[in-house]
């Protein structure tokens, strides 16, 4: 599809789009740039097909090959619909789990991902209600499903939407299942069917949200059974304008947490709103994401806030300070607390396993080899994280745990990060604290800053500083990447990877992208390799780790640097020092292109 669409002029690209879009509203977009003979914004949205990915689909609302609409979306899941049906045994019978959010025309593209499965003879388990992202995940296992598709674009802007695909084991899709389903859209191109009315009156559907709701909660339950909040426990909760504000209020009853007494929420943000009318970015991560959550907070004397992202997939949480100052905690410092509460409770006799991430904070890692359960890192993702997770299980292992530093928590009998648990975790988090560790009239962030202390002291003080460089063109990401390739070339064409960062030896370096792994005797890596996402990861002095990589969601280049030293001072000095090397050496914004946030 690529390589014609390279060859046709764009108004042959803009006839086939007439040809194939039956939705007028997107076929007059076409008709409007054409008319006004608007090629630059024709070619954007038309000469290039929206890739499908480990990601699925996610990009800006807009008529075109390049966008998200409901053409796209109808092609996506006829590709998708022929690619489990000949892969899955009994496929057709096992159906498929659809659910979608908020955000506009999220209930068009899920009515019509069931025209697809259903003209194709699928059942269709169709959740007819807005859901938080972890119940499509939660459904597949839960139903016996073959697949699941959940439309969302997560913590993205307002203009745009996502399609994101879930395997039968419940976890997201890896290789080879991406490749496949790629080429089978790319041979199912013209629509078969095109009836968003269609799972109102097919027999291949029904309506099991409520009954998945149901066992969904007894997981959780089963993980906080036993506990219950001090009643003098008080906090702020803001979904984001998303679809979290139920589900939380559901989940927060069964540590008996109750709304308006215990858990009150951000009025302006308690809705859904596609619009997100009070944040630029519905982010919990972002800058100023939490600001009117912590104004509110204060208004109402409370010093904790809870943050779920709008599909409520993502955790974040920030507290109140003696002092007066919010502090909101980093998504490695919320894995860590998380990682050492759970160990500090799991029975002894357990023969358990924790994950991280590849960009995730070390010190789960050395926890591990201080306390001696199984610890394994992961690429970046969920994909990979549940998927190990699932592995290890079958050899005997209990999975209570996995993080990334992207503020993704999975639990136990979850195979998917999950904001909703996280939540109710760290709620028990807090109730734990409170017994073990906090004195009289001290604070839970007292209590937070004791439990990161105690854990610092233990296992090394670790200290991050993560970011990322806008990257407005791929091209210009690939460009950083190969200029750090080749900054030690070789003349033999050996790989020959930078010496030094500033001051500081490169000891270790591993690069996902080409193959290559200084530490195994012959070179490859033992993690996955992929030439279609850049990833690298270093090690300084044995003092700093490095990983960058191109977002496979957003136009960003994110860095990680995390420290180890004596103290947690010297550590976020060093943190800082690299970073400011890599800026100079590696990433050079005025000369690359790069923005800073």
């Amino acid at each position: 599809m690529a390589s014609m669409a390279s060859q046709k002029s764009i108004h042959e690209l803009a006839e086939e789009w007439t040809a194939l879009d039956r939705n007028p509203d997107t076929r007059k977009e076409i008709a409007d740039l054409l008319k006004g003979n608007n090629v630059a914004e024709l070619e954007r949205r038309l000469r290039k097909r929206i890739q499908f990915g480990t990601a699925g689909l996610r990009a800006k609302m807009q008529a075109g090959f390049s966008r998200m609409n409901d053409l796209t979306v109808l092609q996506a899941s006829q590709g998708l619909a022929v690619y489990v049906a000949q892969t899955v045994p009994d496929a057709l019978n096992k159906g498929i789990v659809i659910g979608h959010d908020h955000r506009h025309h999220s209930s068009d593209f899920a009515r019509l991902t069931a025209c697809a499965f259903i003209t194709n003879g699928f059942k269709v388990h169709y959740f007819d209600r807005l859901v938080h992202t972890p119940l499509v995940p939660f459904g597949v296992e839960a139903l016996g499903a073959a697949c699941g598709v959940m439309i969302t674009a997560s913590h993205n802007a307002g203009p745009d939407n996502g399609y994101k695909v879930y395997w039968g084991n419940g976890c997201q899709i890896i290789p080879p299942h991406d490749q496949g389903i790629a080429v089978s859209i790319d041979e199912n191109l013209t629509p078969w069917v095109w009836d968003k009315d269609l799972v109102n009156k097919s027999p291949l559907v029904c309506r099991p949200l409520d009954r998945v709701v149901d066992m969904y909660y007894k997981v959780l339950g089963n993980l906080v059974q036993g506990s219950t909040v001090n009643p003098a426990m008080r906090f702020m909760y803001t979904p984001m304008h998303g679809v979290g504000l139920p589900y939380a209020i559901r989940a927060a009853a069964l540590i008996g947490a109750e709304h308006d007494t215990n858990m009150f929420s951000v009025a302006e943000q308690a809705q859904p709103d596609p619009d997100f009318s009070t944040v630029k970015f519905p982010n919990p991560e972002e800058q100023g994401a939490l600001d009117l959550a912590m104004k509110t907070s204060d208004r109402l004397g409370i010093s904790l806030v809870l943050a779920n992202d709008p599909d409520a997939d993502r955790f974040s949480a920030a507290v109140k300070g003696a002092d007066g100052e919010w502090m909101q905690l980093t998504g490695n410092e919320l894995g860590i607390l998380f990682a050492y509460f759970i160990f500090k409770t799991e029975p002894v006799e357990s023969n358990i396993a924790m994950l991280s991430s590849t960009a995730s904070s070390q010190v789960l890692r050395s926890m591990s080899d201080i306390e001696g359960f199984h610890y394994e890192e992961t690429l970046t993702g969920f994909k990979w994280l549940g998927n190990r997770a699932l592995d290890l299980e079958r050899q005997g292992y209990k999975v209570p745990f996995a993080f990334e530093e992207a503020i993704g928590y999975m639990f136990h009998g979850l195979h998917d990060k999950d904001g909703i648990c996280a939540m109710l975790m760290f709620i028990k988090l807090l109730c734990w604290i409170e017994e073990a560790i906090l004195g009289d009239n001290m604070t839970p962030a007292q209590g937070i800053i004791l439990c990161l202390e105690e854990i610092y002291s233990k296992y090394g003080y670790f200290e991050d500083k993560n970011s990322y460089y806008v990257s407005l063109d791929p091209a210009v990401t690939a460009a950083v990447f190969q200029s750090i390739r080749t900054m030690n070339p070789s003349e033999r064409g050996e790989y020959r990877y930078p010496k030094m960062v500033g001051n500081r030896n490169v000891t270790y370096w591993r690069d996902l992208t080409l193959g290559y792994d200084s530490s195994t005797p012959d070179h490859v890596p033992l993690l996955p390799v992929s030439k279609s996402s850049e990833m690298i990861t270093c090690i300084l002095d044995n003092s700093a780790r490095v990983t960058i990589r191109g977002s496979g969601t957003e136009p960003k280049l994110k860095v990680y640097v995390e420290a180890k030293s004596s103290s947690r001072e010297k550590s976020k000095q060093v943190a800082e020092e690299v970073w400011d090397d890599l800026e100079r050496e590696w990433f050079k914004p005025r000369e690359t292109g790069l923005l800073r946030p």
